[in-house]
């Protein structure tokens, strides 16, 4: 157990730096890195669906075409043509291969990379970035030690025998408390604060989906790139539903100067 846990950190630290670096370097590292994590995405998203090796790849490049015209600078950048693009990679995947599920695959996979785009590419977006990214890694953090030290009735017994509600609400408020920080000492706007429990808690939501989908497929993880992790789906799953509801929190205000 021991060991499990110091790997889990180890790469979990590595994970953190990677992705802080690249919010750091600028919006188009950022978008670089998005690009990369969305392909595996894709293609764990089709193996869970059981896509044949021949639909995973089509998949992967339809979904490349949007994930290519999000990049700041260079393409159209994360606005409603490159929206258009993923219901379009989705209609053509869809027709292709009759298969709805791995269709949504590039929603699923697109949308929270054009939300996270767009929130990078605000002028406050370093900031709003790294507090879409960290309430979800401080209450996967949270949720995990609150879990194993309180334990207690379980969250979703049969869709994730390891959560419970105790985990639930440590993961909700560390995460609160983190975005507290971000206020008081950065100037993370109040809205944001209020609304990070909530989406603390969707997190957990995008979590439990897709344990829903591993159980379904029979496996127990979405893939094996990240030792002690399991997959990519695996470690950006509570972020899939907080990235969209993020990017509309900042950006509506500023748009309607609420």
């Amino acid at each position: 157990m021991s060991s499990n846990l110091a790997l889990r950190s180890i790469v979990g630290v590595a994970m953190v730096a990677v992705a802080l670096t690249s919010v750091l370097l600028g919006d188009l590292a950022f978008w670089l890195l998005c690009v990369v994590l969305g392909l595996f995405m894709m293609a764990e998203w089709a193996d869970l669906h059981k896509t044949p090796p021949k639909m995973k790849r089509l998949a992967q490049y339809a979904v490349s075409v949007p994930l290519a015209i999000m990049a700041p600078h260079l393409g159209a950048g994360p606005d409603f043509f490159a929206l258009g693009l993923i219901a379009a990679a989705a209609f053509f995947i869809v027709i292709v291969t009759r298969r709805q599920g791995l269709a949504f695959g590039a929603v699923y996979v697109c949308l929270p990379i054009l939300a996270l785009l767009l929130i990078r590419g605000q002028g406050d977006g370093i900031l709003l970035t790294v507090w879409a990214l960290a309430l979800v890694w401080a209450c996967d953090i949270g949720a995990y030690f609150a879990g194993r030290t309180i334990g207690g009735p379980k969250l979703a017994p049969k869709v994730s025998p390891n959560k419970t509600w105790a985990g639930l609400a440590g993961g909700v408020v560390l995460a609160t408390i983190f975005a507290g920080i971000l206020q008081a000492r950065y100037g993370l706007p109040l809205r944001l604060t209020v609304a990070t429990p909530f989406l603390a808690v969707l997190a957990q939501g995008g979590d439990l989906y897709e344990s829903w989908l591993k159980r379904r497929a029979g496996v127990k993880d979405s893939g094996t790139l990240l030792p002690g992790h399991g997959g990519v789906l695996d470690r950006l799953d509570g972020l899939v539903p907080v990235a969209p509801i993020a990017a509309l929190l900042i950006v509506l205000p500023k748009v309607y100067s609420w």
